[in-house]
């Protein structure tokens, strides 16, 4: 497995156009990992209070339309 350093050197040495496919890539990927995590954390239970607080905030009638 290469180092975290190798890696950076060889990046370092894309031209603009395979780093550009590359920022891309990342960029998908690094989102498609949150997505999971995110999902993850919904199931378990673990984003609740943020539902909790967004519904007690709407009956107390601090929401609007929008």
């Amino acid at each position: 497995m290469a180092t975290v350093e190798t890696i950076e050197e060889q990046i370092a040495e894309l031209d603009n156009a395979s780093f550009s496919k590359l920022r891309d890539w990342f960029l998908e990927f690094d989102q498609s990992r949150w997505d999971k995590q995110i999902e993850v954390d919904s199931n378990a239970g673990k984003l609740d209070f943020l539902i909790n607080a967004a519904l007690d905030e709407h009956r107390a009638g601090k929401t609007r339309d929008l």
